[in-house]
């Protein structure tokens, strides 16, 4: 009697995870997918959930996943409940961008999954693991990255004009249009015919042209084929977002992103930037920039106050080294180093 006693005390004081499997919740389950694709959140003036408190990991994704109708109108996100296997495949094939449609409803799942057959739908379905979750998304990505697209190049006649994103078209730039990537999305297009690969920047919607998948510039087109074919046949490899990706070697970038605990930055200061590009600094309080120390040993102090609706942009002029000093208010101080780097965008 005693020994089973001590059996069922024991029992019981193991871990619930040592018992059974808890089922991904809701919040974990969506920052893995978001991760997953590289794209930046940013602070937005959408009412946020009412179950979602700005202190809590993940308050800043889910909010901008919210405005950007990642999610059903609802006006509780229950993070902590069991993530379904329907809400899962929802928002990996709205994450993925599968289609152009501003957004991808549920009555569209038998739909989708009969062309990328990643799962068998359940409706009673919990998805009961981190890596049960990983395996729809590498299942995904290997149709998606195996999926041939009719690729096109726009030049002469559109040089200059204005993009659907606000910015000037410029043919000798390696950029590309698309109908439903998200802007500055970098994607690596690779020639069926020869291998060639080039990676891209996506600053326009098109083509609007019947069969055809993404219109090159001229510059991208010519890295991976003659002008005079016209038309290729590609493959997709999407990267990431311009500002989560080093351009150099394809990999996510990490970013520094607390001056103290309760003064952060809504993205953050790169490890590593690309010579070229330009940091945005902005925070949930008022921050200082202090002081910046280039490569070469020269320091360049600035004082400069930064308040939460305002943003701090710095473009590096040579690579090598920088080292920041940022302050609060209260006057607490902290030194963030950058390793800027210069790198052909073949």
């Amino acid at each position: 009697m005693l020994r089973n006693i001590i059996f069922l005390f024991l029992l019981c004081a193991l871990p619930f995870s040592a018992l059974a499997s808890s089922p991904l919740s809701r919040r974990d389950g969506f920052l893995l997918l978001w991760e997953s694709i590289r794209r930046p959140a940013y602070e937005v003036s959408s009412v946020p959930f009412e179950d979602v408190r700005e202190d809590v990991e993940g308050y800043l994704e889910i909010t901008y996943a919210k405005d950007r109708k990642f999610f059903d109108e609802e006006t509780l996100f229950r993070p902590g409940d069991p993530l379904s296997q329907e809400d899962a495949l929802l928002w990996l094939f709205r994450s993925r961008n599968v289609e152009e449609r501003p957004d991808i409803e549920r009555s569209d799942l038998d739909r989708l999954l009969a062309k990328y057959p990643i799962a068998q739908r359940r409706g009673d379905a919990f998805i009961e693991s981190r890596e049960q979750l990983l395996d729809f998304m590498r299942s995904l990505d290997t149709f998606l990255n195996e999926e041939v697209h009719s690729v096109s190049f726009y030049a002469d006649d559109f040089h200059g004009q204005g993009t659907a994103f606000g910015e000037t078209f410029d043919m000798e730039a390696l950029t590309a249009a698309h109908r439903s990537f998200p802007q500055d999305t970098l994607v690596q297009v690779t020639n069926l015919e020869n291998q060639k690969s080039v990676v891209v920047r996506i600053n326009d919607r098109g083509p609007y042209v019947d069969g055809r998948d993404m219109d090159l510039s001229r510059a991208a087109f010519e890295r991976i084929s003659p002008i005079s074919r016209g038309v290729i046949q590609a493959t997709f490899r999407r990267l990431g977002d311009k500002e989560l990706v080093d351009e150099c070697s394809d990999k996510p970038r990490a970013y520094q992103r607390r001056i103290t605990r309760d003064v952060r930055f809504h993205r953050g200061l790169p490890h590593t930037l690309s010579l070229g590009d330009s940091v945005y600094l902005g925070s949930n309080r008022y921050f200082v920039v202090r002081s910046i120390t280039y490569p070469d040993g020269h320091t360049v102090r600035i004082q400069d106050f930064v308040g939460p609706e305002e943003r701090f942009r710095f473009v590096p002029s040579m690579s090598g080294e920088y080292r920041f000093i940022f302050g609060t208010q209260e006057g607490r101080r902290r030194e963030m180093t950058m390793q800027v780097s210069s790198c052909s965008s073949e």
